[in-house]
């Protein structure tokens, strides 16, 4: 398992620009045009190995004492969320595209599982303080306009004690249409040019795309107030054994947290 740490960086935040709405919008945009296809994906994993796999990721690390109350923050179809309350746990799954939620809500439907989801800005919480005993997020981060403002957020509304997961990858380092353009079958396969293009051009916009990480993710996290921060670089070899339609060709990351 490789790990990063950040007990001995010395680091501080540069002052990130405050997020246009115009970059906001067309983000929310490209991403509610993608919520059918996404959910079709989602669908997809939740009916094979993968729902295992990433139930062995998730679990042993959650806070112990259960039920939990848990937000799955930039949802999407609400995958991880529906994974969580078929465990027991509440679930709350929160994204700003309510297309994605719709695809949310049909999915936690089918699987007959309680979900609520919301929508709502993942760096400008509508919670209380201290509202969930974990918060759990994949492939949201880099999307956004000031991803430190959101771990800042992920730590309000977590208990003493509460642990963040997030599973992204550096996504910013590399070409979306380079990734499009990868032969055999993958989760970006089959994305038409006009989006491949606009996902491209939104990832060039953010400023998280200039950074390296997941270094810069755990001294953002220590600089937020969470502790007991580490990494594990070894996600995808386990998670993408072999290459289906929710195969991910760039590759991931684990990150946790404890508040």
């Amino acid at each position: 398992m490789s790990q990063y740490t950040a007990d001995t960086a010395q680091f501080q935040p540069d002052v990130l620009p405050v997020p246009g709405s115009a970059l906001t919008g067309r983000i929310e945009k490209y991403w509610s045009r993608r919520a059918e296809s996404y959910g079709e994906t989602r669908r997809h994993e939740l009916a094979c190995d993968k729902k295992s796999l990433w139930l062995s990721e998730i679990l042993p690390h959650l806070p112990a004492d259960g039920p939990l109350r848990i937000m799955d923050v930039g949802t999407g179809a609400g995958f991880f969320a529906i994974l969580l309350a078929q465990q027991g746990h509440s679930v709350c799954g929160v994204d700003m595209s309510q297309a994605m939620l719709d695809e949310g809500t049909a999915l936690a439907q089918q699987a007959r599982c309680a979900v609520t989801f919301q929508r709502m800005d993942a760096c400008c919480l509508e919670f209380e303080s201290s509202s969930f005993d974990a918060v759990i997020s994949r492939n949201l981060t880099w999307t956004l306009p000031d991803a430190a403002a959101a771990y800042r957020e992920w730590n309000r509304v977590l208990r003493p004690g509460g642990v963040l997961l997030n599973f992204d990858a550096d996504y910013g380092s590399v070409s979306f249409i380079d990734v499009v353009q990868q032969s055999g079958v993958h989760a970006h396969a089959g994305m038409n040019d006009d989006m491949m293009l606009e996902c491209e051009s939104i990832r060039r916009q953010l400023p998280l795309s200039a950074e390296s990480r997941p270094v810069w993710d755990i001294q953002i996290l220590r600089c937020s107030g969470f502790s007991a921060c580490w990494c594990d670089t070894d996600l995808s070899s386990r998670i993408y054994t072999h290459r289906d339609e929710t195969y991910n060709p760039v590759p991931m990351f684990a990150l946790r947290a404890v508040k």
